[in-house]
């Protein structure tokens, strides 16, 4: 089974061709990461990976037997630049359409991390941390908020992992004080767990360097997990998590405030 993946629930636009069944076949990714804070390029990048990610994997679109498209939570535009695509990919190609957690992603990329790891940085004072039971994924929401969701460590990668914190949006402060309640030895990941290092690691979480790569959402995951899911009968079954509304109705709602 051939899947193309891609994401567009973050600022970076990441897409991937993975193959379930030919075991000889190479993972191909590309993706657009703006750097220093920059705009996404969703709109203006999202087609030319794709279009790289085939012609490099000599994938064509016949060749496809699903699309995987990362639902968030993330962005509003984000989001609906990646749903929309997907979905006219795959009314136009034929294609099922599989919706993927991108916080489910993300986790499932923190699998393997074990105790010592180097890419996990040990603070000043702190012993090795002990095997991780629990995964963390931790989005930036921005207003302040992070998008996150916790599953069980340990567990086999592709099956579905035991849910510890379902996706919700919720302040740094707040989902500090959940963690303990996840696991004896948290691993979280992601921008959000980046942008908020210091109050999570407060909280005895641990997270990897700021520069490593485990924190970047990677359509092969979305790929990998797409592989074991049932496919949307029809391409518009398939719908986004915002899970709060979109900044501008926030914008607007604040301003009626009296």
């Amino acid at each position: 089974m051939r899947i193309l993946g891609f994401d567009t629930a973050t600022r970076a636009t990441a897409v991937a061709v993975w193959d379930a069944a030919d075991r000889a076949f190479q993972a191909i990714e590309a993706r657009d990461d703006p750097g220093g804070g920059g705009r996404p390029n969703h709109t203006t990048r999202l087609m030319a990976l794709i279009v790289e990610v085939l012609e490099r994997s000599d994938t064509t679109w016949a060749g496809l037997d699903r699309i995987a498209v990362g639902v968030g939570p993330g962005t509003f535009t984000g989001l609906r630049i990646g749903i929309a695509t997907a979905r006219a990919l795959g009314r136009a190609r034929g294609i099922p359409v599989v919706g993927v957690s991108t916080l489910r992603s993300l986790a499932l990329g923190a699998r393997g991390i074990a105790s010592g790891d180097p890419r996990v940085r040990a603070t000043a004072g702190r012993p090795s941390p002990p095997p991780f039971d629990a995964q963390l994924a931790v989005l930036d929401a921005r207003r302040g908020e992070v998008f996150a969701a916790c599953w069980r460590a340990g567990e086999p990668a592709i099956a579905p992992a035991e849910l510890l914190l379902a996706p919700r949006a919720l302040s740094p402060d707040t989902l500090a004080r959940l963690a303990p309640e996840l696991g004896r030895s948290v691993l979280a990941v992601g921008e959000g767990a980046v942008e908020f290092r210091q109050i999570l690691e407060r909280s005895g979480t641990w997270i990897p360097e700021d520069e490593s790569g485990l924190h970047r959402v990677t359509a092969i995951n979305h790929c990998r997990l797409a592989g074991g899911m049932p496919a949307a009968g029809d391409p518009d079954e398939v719908r986004p998590e915002y899970l709060r509304l979109p900044d501008a109705e926030i914008s607007l709602r604040d301003a009626r405030k009296p």
